[in-house]
């Protein structure tokens, strides 16, 4: 079985309340320490991997983007779908190849650009020319904006979600959906959902949002975040 099909397996006729949990690495040794816990695939985030490399969000250059992920995919055996932001700009043909040339077996696509959402047409177009430009080669998860770009409202989402499942996404990703309304998305929504997480005490547990509808479960870039603020911690603490 090929790791896109590996992956494609993890999500689905999955237990209520046990979700595929993907960790974030940002650099090949952190993708290491995710494996050897256990974790049966990872899933780059764009944020983490632009700090790491010292850009602002949304900012880092395609090719550079591209070379991190394919660092992390050359250190583990695993799985690895990568966030890609909104494409680059890149024509659905060219991304699929660098997506697969960094090895990569998924990817995420946003819906919005510059904190703006897109036309969700336009969108499921592009979605659908890159299911077509990646046959079964790629896992597309099909990132939804509305409750961070948009008016946060339910039925939008669900709307878009249709939209993207119908051009052959193979997951919406809601992110910033909040917990309460999980049942509601999950009953209008066809097909695996990725929800993002907050860590330990934050927010519901990877367990608790898959009982609520989430059938994949992501951490943005928080675990990034996280490391940052325990090795400042540590720095401090090597200053005194």
């Amino acid at each position: 079985m090929s790791k896109v099909d590996v992956f494609r397996a993890l999500h689905l006729q999955r237990a209520q309340g046990d979700p595929l949990v993907l960790p974030g690495p940002w650099d090949a040794a952190g993708a290491r320490v995710f494996v050897e816990a256990g974790f049966p695939a990872l899933a780059t985030p764009s944020g983490g991997v632009a700090a790491a490399l010292g850009y602002a969000d949304g900012s880092t250059p395609a090719d550079e983007m591209f070379a991190a992920v394919a660092r992390i995919t050359r250190a583990v055996q695993v799985p690895v779908s990568a966030d890609v932001e909104s494409g680059y700009g890149l024509a659905p043909k060219e991304l699929v190849e660098r997506l697969l040339e960094a090895g990569a077996v998924g990817c995420n696509l946003e819906d919005s650009e510059g904190g703006v959402l897109k036309d969700p047409h336009r969108q499921a177009e592009f979605l659908a020319e890159v299911r077509s430009a990646a046959a079964d080669r790629l896992f597309v998860n099909a990132r939804v904006d509305t409750f961070v770009h948009g008016d946060k409202d339910p039925e939008q989402a669900i709307e878009r979600a249709a939209l993207y499942v119908a051009a052959g996404a193979d997951c919406v990703y809601p992110i910033l959906a909040p917990a309460d309304v999980l049942p509601l998305l999950r009953a209008g929504i066809q097909g695996p959902i990725n929800i993002n997480a907050r860590l330990a005490g934050e927010g519901p547990s990877p367990a608790e949002l898959g009982e609520l509808g989430a059938t994949r479960v992501t951490f943005a870039s928080g675990i990034q975040r996280w490391a940052t603020a325990a090795l400042v911690e540590l720095a401090r603490g090597l200053a005194r």
